[in-house]
């Protein structure tokens, strides 16, 4: 008598990996393709995050390259050495302050301003001479003052090292034989500095949708 085996056919071999098996594939395939698609976003968002911060530089540029076209319209109508400002008094005689007295000159009529002054006037006077606007502002003007033309901008350097700026500007501006022709024309540069890192940031930009 000869004795037959069958295989049942719905017995798993090993050609057919077990159901535990195979759910263990597919969650692992879930998990990668949900790791992949958080990683897709959280760089979708960072891009987002950079434009910003580039369109608001580009603003900000905007604005610094405006204020220092003022600027330069305050030296053009009057400019002083040893001074920030000179103003008139309530009774209309001319006064002058230096930097530590400049607040005396807020509000006053203005007759003239050294570089520093004429930089402090155009954001709005000595009331706002310790605010970010002018001191990114004069950071430009020392660019121009100091680096190559084409260099980039070193923002935002230590309060000491700023102080130490501002002291080279005032330097600059007392310094005899100076003219109030050679504050413009730096202040033009500065303008021009700024238009310039404008085109470097446009240049790095990657816009990103929503």
């Amino acid at each position: 008598m000869t004795l037959e085996f069958r295989v049942p056919h719905d017995v798993d071999t090993d050609a057919s990996p077990a159901p535990s098996a195979r759910a263990d594939t597919a969650r692992a395939a879930t998990r990668r393709t949900g790791l992949r698609g958080l990683l897709d976003r959280l760089a979708v968002r960072r891009a987002v995050v950079r434009d910003r911060r580039a369109v608001a530089h580009l603003h900000e540029l905007d604005d610094l390259q405006r204020l220092l076209t003022g600027a330069r319209g305050v030296v053009e109508r009057g400019w002083i050495q040893h001074s920030w400002f000179a103003y008139l008094d309530e009774h209309g005689r001319l006064r002058k302050a230096s930097s530590a007295a400049a607040l005396a000159a807020q509000g006053r009529p203005l007759v003239a301003a050294c570089l520093v002054g004429a930089v402090v006037s155009a954001a709005g006077g000595p009331h706002v001479v310790h605010s970010q606007q002018v001191q990114r502002a004069l950071d430009l003007v020392w660019h121009a003052l100091a680096a190559d033309e084409g260099r980039p901008v070193l923002w935002c350097p230590a309060p000491d090292v700023r102080m130490a700026r501002v002291r080279d500007l005032t330097t600059w501006n007392d310094r005899p034989g100076r003219t109030a022709t050679e504050v413009a024309s730096l202040l033009l540069t500065a303008e021009r500095v700024a238009v310039h890192e404008a085109e470097r940031v446009a240049a790095r930009r990657v816009p990103v949708s929503g």
